[in-house]
């Protein structure tokens, strides 16, 4: 049975706002920097080769805020496939703190891409197989 792919962050100084919880949008670089551990951890893919030539834009977000997190805290961040197609992948993501609550949950599409070599286009383009069965073995339905 496939399993998701996990990261641990610590809620560090600079994520948290006055009231003392995570500012939202350090959720999203939160999320972006899961979805970057993913491509370089588990499908071997880093984003400091891939944008050489390609690109792995987010092109659909939902999250919902289930609970504050705060300062000192430790989140399981969850990341798993929902569904793979030709050229991008939908993925559920939620973040749950060291009680066990869930604080963040949503899901993502990414488009994987080919940029021109002047950078002044982009274009979407299939995965190749071998990161097909590699993105494979996170499917969880």
């Amino acid at each position: 049975m496939n399993k998701p792919f996990i990261k641990q962050e610590k809620i560090r100084f600079k994520h948290i706002d006055y009231a003392g919880i995570v500012f939202y949008p350090r959720f999203l670089e939160m999320l972006n920097d899961l979805v970057e551990d993913w491509f370089e951890e588990a499908l071997e893919r880093p984003f400091s080769k891939m944008h050489d030539t390609n690109g792995i834009p987010t092109v659909d977000l939902k999250v919902q805020f289930k609970n504050a997190a705060r300062l000192g805290e430790i989140l399981n961040k969850k990341l798993w496939v929902k569904e793979l197609k030709s050229s991008s992948v939908s993925c559920g993501f939620q973040f749950i703190n060291n009680k066990e609550q869930l604080v963040l949950e949503g899901e993502v599409t990414l488009v994987n891409v080919t940029i021109s070599e002047d950078r002044n286009s982009i274009k979407s383009a299939p995965f190749n197989e071998i990161i097909k069965q590699k993105i494979n073995n996170y499917i969880i339905s």
